[in-house]
């Protein structure tokens, strides 16, 4: 059992101090409501335009709805904003009946005059899979998830089939398309409300101040502060409990625990490791536990001599040394990777090729590959805590000691979050440690958005490799729903990555989530951003 250090402790003491002994801030203020203390800013109010975990808990389960979802506990597609829906024996027409009398926010800035209708969802998806619609290029035009799954080239039509069905035609069977529209990102917006802003002349605003269908709506935002909500009066499924909901947005996670140990927050997002064991002791918290359908990895930039060498890679691969950074980084709270499924998928590989740690081969490449001794590159860390990666500035800096050993210098890198993924997104890095989390539990959420040709341009392929042999493999998956075929072929899969080598996988993480004690429904959403809409507390 590992043990916060004196001076970690030390620091919470002190912010505990400085937030005094009882709730306060926001929990005076809104004590019918609840307050997440949040990690950092969300890059959109709409997450069909962002894959970041913080962007998606902002946003895709507390504003919006889609038109199905996963059960939390089962990993099941069920019905949300679609009631029901059949597909066509050949596996290529979807038809949903939409679910009636859902009516849309009514803010201060937009009041809807009809409720939820096949309209709206023509709109959505028209608006990420064609280049030509009107709001396609509306706030940079870049829908990251779907450009890296290739799904808008696949959809061959989407029509209105009366008020209240849909029907999506498809150019080839897709046996992970449900899974896909059921992701966070998947989220049916107004058209309405466009076309009212398109009038005003204003159609970004529609993914600065949102309206969806979701338990909450949004009031407003102060960048680095908070984002406010009200509940929803009219949520099809029934108003949350409380009046409000906060994110107080702490990106110091001492200070987040300091918070939810005074009350001022009610729950807190990414607790850190070193703080679970002071969790686990007050009788008023709780620290919830899931094994994690995520990736935390080591990418190579694929495009940048000399990481085109796949020998140059292995090399790299080979010095470090995956066992200690699994127990310096992850505190026992993640199982080693072998390839990029966690355990938790049905197309897990329990005996997949892995590189071991061997500084000595590590060095004969890099002299093969003519990468000579004091060879200087960059590993870039992402600046903030992840499930698969709570910090990767220490992994950075292991790294660092390991390829000093053999002869290879490193420069740490880091930026502000948006500066960080708009520059890693331009491929200006040699290398990067960061990671995925699974938007649902179809094994395609992992090989396509990490690896496949079709990602590099949506920024989630961060190695920007590119191999058609791979892909063919992945297309070959997605047109049978024959799990014993889908498995062999993922097996070539890992095969192939092995063999390339375009990242390293590194840790499958746990997820946690801490909260007070008195808190009712607070889980953990294995596939995606957090749920807050069924959360309760109790009022004074």
């Amino acid at each position: 059992m590992r043990y916060p250090s004196a001076s970690h402790l030390l620091t919470v003491i002190c912010f505990f101090s400085l937030a005094g002994c009882s709730p306060q801030k926001y929990s005076e203020k809104f004590q019918e409501g609840l307050v997440y203390c949040s990690e950092s800013d969300p890059l959109s109010m709409n997450p069909q335009l962002d894959t970041s975990t913080t962007t998606a808990d902002a946003t895709a389960h507390q504003i919006y709805d889609r038109l199905l979802e996963f059960d939390t506990e089962t990993g099941r597609i069920q019905p949300s904003l679609a009631s029901e829906w059949s597909v066509s024996e050949d596996g290529l027409i979807y038809r949903f009946t939409l679910r009636p009398d859902v009516v849309f926010h009514s803010t201060a800035y937009f009041t809807p005059t009809r409720p939820f209708n096949a309209s709206d969802v023509v709109f959505s998806f028209n608006r990420w899979r064609l280049t030509e619609h009107p709001f396609h290029r509306v706030s940079g035009g870049y829908y990251p998830y779907f450009e890296s799954l290739g799904l808008a080239s696949n959809i061959a039509d989407i029509r209105q089939i009366s008020s209240n069905e849909v029907e999506i035609a498809l150019f080839e069977r897709d046996s992970s398309f449900l899974a896909n529209i059921a992701s966070d990102f998947s989220v049916i917006l107004s058209a309405e409300y466009a076309d009212y802003l398109m009038s005003m002349g204003t159609p970004e605003e529609l993914d600065e101040f949102p309206i969806g269908t979701g338990p909450y709506q949004y009031q407003s935002y102060k960048k680095d502060h908070y984002i406010r909500y009200n509940a929803n009066p009219s949520y099809w499924r029934g108003q949350p409990d409380g009046n409000t909901l906060i994110f107080d947005i702490t990106p110091k996670s001492s200070l987040r625990l300091a918070k939810l140990m005074t009350g001022e927050c009610d729950a807190i997002a990414f607790p850190a490791r070193v703080d679970h064991e002071i969790i686990r002791e007050r009788d008023d918290l709780v620290l919830a536990e899931k094994a994690g359908l995520n990736i935390g990895f080591w990418a190579f930039n694929t495009e940048r001599p000399p990481f085109d060498n796949p020998d140059v890679r292995k090399a790299l691969a080979y010095a470090i040394d995956k066992n200690t950074l699994l127990e310096a980084v992850y505190f026992d709270s993640a199982t080693r990777a072998r390839s990029l499924l966690p355990a938790a998928s049905w197309a897990y590989q329990a005996d997949a090729d892995d590189t071991g740690y061997n500084p000595v081969l590590a060095r004969k490449l890099l002299d093969n590959a003519g990468v000579p001794p004091g060879f200087t590159m960059n590993v870039w860390a992402i600046p903030v805590e992840r499930a698969y990666n709570p910090n990767a500035k220490k992994m950075a800096e292991l790294i660092q000691n390991y390829l000093a050993e053999i002869e290879v210098n490193v420069n740490i890198v880091s930026y502000d979050w948006t500066t960080f993924r708009r520059l890693l997104r331009e491929g200006n890095h040699d290398s990067v440690l960061i990671g995925w989390s699974a938007d649902n539990g179809d094994p395609d959420n992992f090989y396509r958005p990490l690896l496949s040709c079709d990602a590099i341009p949506s920024g989630t392929n961060r190695a920007r490799w590119c191999e058609p042999a791979y892909d063919e493999i992945l297309d070959k998956a997605l047109q049978t729903e024959d799990i014993e075929v889908r498995k062999a072929l993922y097996l070539q899969a890992n095969q192939l990555i092995f063999e390339k080598l375009p990242l390293v996988p590194i840790a499958h993480a746990y997820r946690y989530q801490a909260y007070r004690k008195e808190l009712n429904g607070m889980i953990i959403n294995p596939f995606g951003g957090v749920r807050l809409g069924g959360v309760t507390k109790p009022r004074d």
